[in-house]
Formats: structure tokens, sequence, C-alpha cells
């Protein structure tokens, strides 16, 4: 008799091929050297992968168990895949800005102030807030927020999903 999957095998499986999909997917977009506006915009595409990857992990955890998903292990394993994806693609930022280019620091800088521009700070507002700003968009920073994002991110779209996913085992309904 084979063993069942478990969430956490499902959870990692799918967690290391969506932090792949999120580095390929934004090296692509670096290279393609895309407005920052746009560059942006497609960056939320990120979360459609996210999507994909958790219905695929909730039918193979289905398909590799015995048949049912309650929304607790729904839950587990999205936010899991959210949690590695996003501690495998901010790792790779990290070397990626840190290492290999940081022209990307430079990049959100002036959009940054661009969008400030946009709202009429005057220059001492601007430069006020980048200040703050500055320091949070570091190599080393950038990466802490990209797992936070995808993290609380991931558990909304989980939910959600794991809602639509579900399937009770009626043996254990009373």
């Amino acid at each position: 008799m084979e063993d069942k999957v478990t969430v956490s095998q499902i959870g990692l499986r799918y967690g290391i091929i969506i932090g792949l999909v999120f580095i390929v997917y934004g090296m692509i977009i670096q290279f393609l050297n895309l407005d920052m506006q746009v560059m942006q915009t497609l960056g939320y595409v990120n979360y459609a992968f996210l999507v994909v990857a958790i219905v695929l992990a909730h039918k193979a955890f289905k398909e590799g168990g015995d048949g049912y998903l309650t929304i607790g292990q729904g839950l587990g394993i999205g936010t899991l895949i959210s949690l590695i994806g996003g501690v495998i693609s901010g790792i790779f930022s990290y070397i990626y800005i840190k290492f290999i280019d940081d022209s990307m620091l430079t990049k959100l800088t002036d959009f940054q102030i661009e969008k400030l521009e946009e709202q009429g700070l005057d220059d001492a507002q601007i430069e006020q807030a980048m200040k703050i700003t500055s320091k949070m968009m570091s190599a080393e920073l950038i990466p802490v927020w990209t797992v936070v994002g995808m993290v609380f991110f991931g558990f909304i779209l989980s939910l959600i999903v794991s809602l639509v996913t579900k399937k009770a085992n009626p043996t254990l309904e009373v």
C-alpha cells in the first residue's frame, strides 16, 4: 500500500516549482528593460502563477491521498507554497541585486520620486519620503518584503482557492 502524500510534501514540491517560475518570469521582465510602471503591472502576473500552482497542488494532494481536501489542508498547502516560493524568489533577488545588477534599485527610486511628484509633493517632502523609502529598498530588505508580501497574499489566495477546491470526506462529517 502506497503512503498518502502530505500537506508538507505537496507544499514543498509546488513551492520550489513556483519559486523557479517567479525567477524565470522576473528575469524575462528584467531583460525586456520595460518601463517601471509596466514592470510593476506585469509583476501581478506572479499571483496568477501562484493561483495556478495552488490549484494544481490541491489536485495532486487529492490524487495522491484519499481523494479529499479540507479547507485547512488547502490553506496549509497554499501558504507553504507561497512561503517557499517567496523565500526562493527573495534569495535570488538578493543575490541578483547585491552581486549582479543593482540598477533595479535605481529604477525603483526614480519611479518612486516620479510618483511622489505626480501627487504634488514639493522637493522637501519628496526628500523626506525618499529617506524613509530608501531604507526599505535595499538588497537586504527587498527579499524580506518579497517573502512577507507573498505569504500574506498567498494566504488570502489559498483561502479563496481552498473554498473552491475543497472536497469533504463524507465519512468524517457529522
